[in-house]
């Protein structure tokens, strides 16, 4: 009877301890829930989180993240998330009342911590929209409005992997070095992308880098490749340029030589460009995404 008794208790811990085991290991594999505000945060979180991560953009890419007004739908979503990951800057003005809608309280992620905020002269934010304060959310100053897009210069675009990388290590730190791996890998991508930007653009004579856009989305990029932008509207998709600011930008490509238009994903802006591309016989060359 003794023998039997022992060996049922063995087969008992057995038991509990393949249990334990199974248990432990399906919730070190669940992914982490992460939210991010935008698709291009989207794809930074799936890149560098892998399978470890479960991402879920509220903003996608046909969708103006300036316009976005979330719904039901997107407090149950962020709700249930872990990690929030956002851009900060004031991109989303509208993500506050986002989180306390929900009750988040898991970590948030901002990605652009760290770079050096893009600053517009007053004259220069007052272009197209006078009401940007009571609809764009950007953050302001006595210098003038601070642009957000900071992305759209790769070397910020690392300091983005790197923080997203150190966030989800915080609430992850068994895949750290996982995170940091792929946040390496990613990191060496953009380096040589950056790298081939400013080859390829040398062969673009300075006067012919000019390229008229929706809104001022892409000022990081100007400064970081030497590319003179023209919005139409100022950093506020929702503006629309006057007729004299419409005769303005009309006059300007007329006057100068190798201006190129260009569309943006999701502004509403097609129309007004190719308003300007018949005005001017030139034609709209592609999407960039902002």
């Amino acid at each position: 009877m003794g023998i039997l008794f022992l060996r049922l208790v063995v087969a008992g811990q057995l038991c509990v301890a393949a249990l334990f085991a199974f248990f432990n290991n399906a919730h070190a594999t669940e992914p982490i829930r992460v939210v991010a505000t935008f698709s291009i945060l989207g794809d930074m979180v799936s890149v560098i989180g892998g399978e470890n991560v479960k991402v879920t953009t509220l903003v996608g890419p046909e969708t103006d993240s300036h316009r976005f007004e979330p719904t039901a739908r997107e407090n149950r979503i962020l709700a249930d998330a872990q990690v929030l990951v956002s851009n900060g800057l004031g991109f989303e003005g509208w993500l506050p009342r986002l989180v306390k809608a929900s009750g988040f309280n898991g970590l948030e992620i901002v990605a652009s911590k760290g770079v050096e905020p893009r600053l517009l002269a007053m004259s220069d934010t007052d272009h197209g929209h006078a009401d940007h304060n009571q609809h764009d959310g950007h953050d302001h100053s006595e210098q003038g409005d601070v642009d957000p897009h900071a992305w759209q210069d790769l070397l910020n675009g690392m300091q983005y992997a790197r923080n997203i990388a150190n966030g989800l290590a915080r609430i992850d730190p068994v895949n750290r070095a996982k995170y940091q791996e792929r946040a390496r890998v990613y990191i060496e991508e953009m380096q040589k992308l950056h790298d081939e930007i400013k080859e390829q653009l040398k062969a673009v004579p300075e006067q012919q880098r000019r390229v008229v856009t929706a809104h001022d989305a892409f000022g990081y990029f100007g400064q970081a490749y030497d590319v003179t932008f023209i919005p139409i509207a100022g950093l506020s998709s929702d503006a629309e340029p006057s007729a004299q600011e419409m005769a303005g930008i009309i006059r300007l490509i007329r006057e100068s030589k190798g201006v190129a238009l260009f569309d943006e994903n999701a502004t509403g802006a097609s129309r007004i460009l190719e308003q300007i591309a018949r005005d001017t016989g030139l034609k709209v060359g592609g999407v960039l995404y902002s």
